[in-house]
């Protein structure tokens, strides 16, 4: 019950600082700051997150305060991503601007999005939860999209923003992916996830991680469809 209302609370939260965000008329200058702002300050909140898992590794205590890390995360990445869109959108990237076609970012963005559609329905048949404190997975899902990598969330979801940038025709935000948010995202899967799942799930979840690659696909045939 208590999760559930704090969930509850949580997204409002979530939801009206982006609505707020996404209609104040920033300049371009402070939309640039919270694009750079917003990954880097969601490394701290991985290291204590991390640390206070590791005080008292239980289960309970695991699921609480990944609840409590996801909803502080996602607060700065999706502002960051908000003002990324709209300093792209500015004229001042216009001699940023890439050659490739926007018919291909739009193209990207409809597969990446169609797998992320899947991503979802894939954890919550095999996972028992979602991709988010909202409903945090019961059993392991090893199976489908996760018998090839072990996020195909966030590969999907990367995807999705490169295609994004082309959409934009804005290299800035592309090079803002490989080199701002890339590093944060990768902090946050290796320094705190990877622990989380393993107090939650102990030896499912390391034969699982030793058995499938972090992010390049490749299936190594010991998964059971």
């Amino acid at each position: 019950m208590f999760l559930s209302i704090l969930n509850l609370i949580g997204i409002l939260i979530v939801w009206s600082i982006w609505i707020w965000l996404a209609n104040q008329p920033f300049t371009p200058s402070f939309s640039l700051a919270i694009a750079l702002a917003g990954p880097f300050a969601s490394i701290p909140l991985v290291f204590v997150g991390r640390w206070l898992l590791d005080r008292q590794p239980s289960v309970v205590r695991a699921v609480h305060i990944t609840t409590y890390i996801h909803y502080l995360m996602v607060i700065p990445l999706g502002a960051a991503i908000i003002e990324a869109t709209r300093y792209a959108q500015h004229q001042v990237l216009y001699t940023w601007s890439t050659s490739l076609p926007g018919w291909l970012g739009l193209g990207i963005m409809l597969v990446s999005g169609v797998m992320l559609v899947l991503v979802i329905f894939n954890l919550a048949l095999k996972g028992l939860g979602a991709p988010f404190a909202i409903a945090l997975t019961r059993i392991v899902a090893t199976e489908w999209l996760y018998a090839w990598t072990r996020n195909p969330m966030v590969l999907s979801a990367f995807a999705f923003l490169v295609g994004l940038g082309l959409w934009l025709k804005s290299s800035l935000f592309i090079l803002w992916l490989l080199i701002v948010v890339s590093p944060a995202i990768f902090i946050f899967l290796r320094v705190y996830e990877e622990r989380e799942l393993e107090i939650r799930f102990k030896e499912t979840y390391l034969t699982y991680k030793a058995q499938t690659p972090m992010f390049l696909p490749f299936r190594s045939g010991k998964h059971t469809a």
